[in-house]
């Protein structure tokens, strides 16, 4: 059985605990919890019962602590997964959104997500779907606009004479209802 790692020791377990007492990360104030139960001498499987964790995840802890000290216990996000297009394809389909579809070569008149999928596929073979092409749109900025309907017969004079209209004023009480009740 391999030797454990050891925790650095230029911060005290009271160091940690006041570390812990100021930090508002829920998970991090637990690392620091389980490693200032190390530093005072309990065993790691003690730390990881205090946790709630397994022992590789308190030595991945002692390792994160080794290398940055307290502020590398902090929660961390995620990375998440990487885009599929690098920033030159998304510098390209945004000059073909601007320029907007021609409806010759491209067989629309307005871009439509899946239209600009088959844009990407026709331009670089990628498949993208269009749940992902609209957040790939979204975080360059776009945002998904629709006129607002209109019934192809629909005659400007005719808005005038169907548009409902408020009362034009508010009228003041009658005297019966400014009388004082019994």
């Amino acid at each position: 059985m391999a030797a454990a790692i050891g925790v650095r020791t230029d911060h005290t377990s009271s160091d940690l605990r006041g570390f812990a007492r100021r930090c508002s990360d829920p998970g991090q104030v637990r690392r620091l919890l389980a490693l200032a139960l190390i530093v005072d001498g309990g065993s790691r499987s003690d730390a990881a019962k205090f946790a709630g964790v397994t022992l590789q995840i308190v030595r991945d802890w002692v390792l994160r602590f080794n290398e940055g000290g307290p502020d590398a216990l902090a929660t961390r996000k995620a990375p998440g997964r990487a885009s599929i297009l690098n920033d030159e394809q998304r510098a390209r389909l945004a000059e073909q959104i601007e320029a907007g579809p021609i409806p010759a070569a491209h067989g629309v008149v307005r871009w439509r997500l899946a239209d600009l999928a088959q844009w990407v596929w026709d331009e670089f073979a990628l498949s993208v779907t269009r749940h992902t092409l609209g957040r790939e749109l979204r975080a360059m900025g776009y945002r998904k606009l629709s006129a607002r309907p209109r019934h192809h017969g629909q005659k400007p004079d005719d808005i005038v004479e169907f548009k409902k209209t408020s009362p034009p004023v508010w009228r003041r009480s009658g005297e019966r209802s400014r009388e004082e009740r019994p």
